[in-house]
């Protein structure tokens, strides 16, 4: 499978990001964004509100998507590039590394270098630059860059949604937060404890990278998920993501858990022989937000690795791993 514009098979692009192999404990917890840690399509569709069977107003619902999708769309052309690479998705935002000469940006003319199609090395060149920008401003954080007129009207959008849906937003967000095991930023946490359990917690979903990445910022998912662990499906699928994972992360203790909404991600897990934990919107589904919790996932890991440490706190590590294991 080839990226739009391009000639160079994905897959000779991603695996070069960091492979190391490990002896100690560690669970990787692989998320879908879109209708799991967040809520918009079925929002915008309607379907959420349907489910309530007329207790929730339909408007509202398709009113806060709207302002998410405006404000997604503002944010990713203003300071992300997105009109000029929206044809050139890449699977990871670490994946044209290779491509790096380490130039200085700082007096970059992005709006005058001539992005093309990827079919060479300069064109390459040119779109990891911008992802070089980008990755920079994830890590810098949304209130660097947005004004504050923005930042008011996010935050007032995110609570109302967060309101709207229940504590869906922020239940989502405090069990990602537990699965990572981590009380701050993932940039600064280390493990020390050779005994303890890391979890890393990572996103692969269907949507293409840049849009996933200020969705992450958005929805407040920045401190908890890297932008190295944000994967992109769009043009090779998840189980081509979920196989890249398992070779990022490999070892004898290494358990995988997924955990989404949707077909894709069910079939590359039983695929691969990994744990699924199906979401469901609706307020009567078996697993949902607010209610599902590190303890039911840590089932699911028992059923296929055997019992699992996963409810025993003391043992978890305090970090989300970056870029592999430390």
């Amino acid at each position: 499978m080839t990226d739009q514009g391009e000639g160079q098979p994905v897959t000779e692009k991603v695996e070069h990001i960091s492979e190391t192999a490990t002896d100690r404990k560690a669970i990787v917890y692989i998320w879908d964004m879109d209708e799991t840690l967040i809520l918009l399509k079925s929002l915008l569709d309607g379907t959420y509100a349907a489910a309530y069977g007329g207790l929730k107003d339909t408007q509202q619902a398709l009113d806060i998507g709207k302002m998410w999708e405006k404000l997604i769309l503002d944010v990713c052309d203003k300071y992300f590039f997105y009109e000029q690479i929206e044809n050139y998705n890449q699977p990871a935002i670490k994946a044209l590394d290779q491509y790096d000469d380490g130039a200085d940006l700082s007096n970059y003319d992005f709006g005058q270098d001539g992005l093309g199609p990827l079919v060479d090395d300069l064109n390459k060149r040119k779109l990891l630059y911008r992802h070089r920008v980008i990755d920079n401003k994830y890590k810098q954080g949304l209130h660097s860059i947005l004004d504050q007129r923005t930042i008011d009207h996010w935050n007032e959008l995110y609570e109302m949604t967060d309101s709207y849906t229940e504590g869906w937003l922020s239940s989502a967000r405090t069990l990602l937060q537990r699965c990572s095991a981590q009380s701050g930023s993932p940039n600064h946490a280390s493990a020390t404890n050779d005994t303890e359990i890391q979890c890393i917690s990572m996103i692969v979903t269907s949507g293409s990278l840049v849009p996933s990445l200020v969705k992450c910022l958005l929805f407040r998912l920045d401190s908890l998920i890297t932008s190295e662990n944000v994967y992109s499906a769009w043009d090779v699928g998840k189980l081509q993501c979920f196989s890249w994972i398992s070779k990022r992360f490999n070892g004898p203790n290494v358990q995988y858990c997924v955990i989404g909404d949707g077909w894709e991600e069910c079939e590359a897990a039983e695929i691969l022989r990994w744990p699924f934990v199906k979401i469901e919107p609706k307020p009567d589904g078996f697993h949902r937000f607010p209610g599902l919790t590190r303890q039911t996932i840590g089932y699911y890991l028992s059923v296929v690795y055997g019992k699992s440490d996963i409810e025993n706190d003391e043992q978890l590590s305090t970090s989300t791993l970056n870029n592999g294991y430390t």
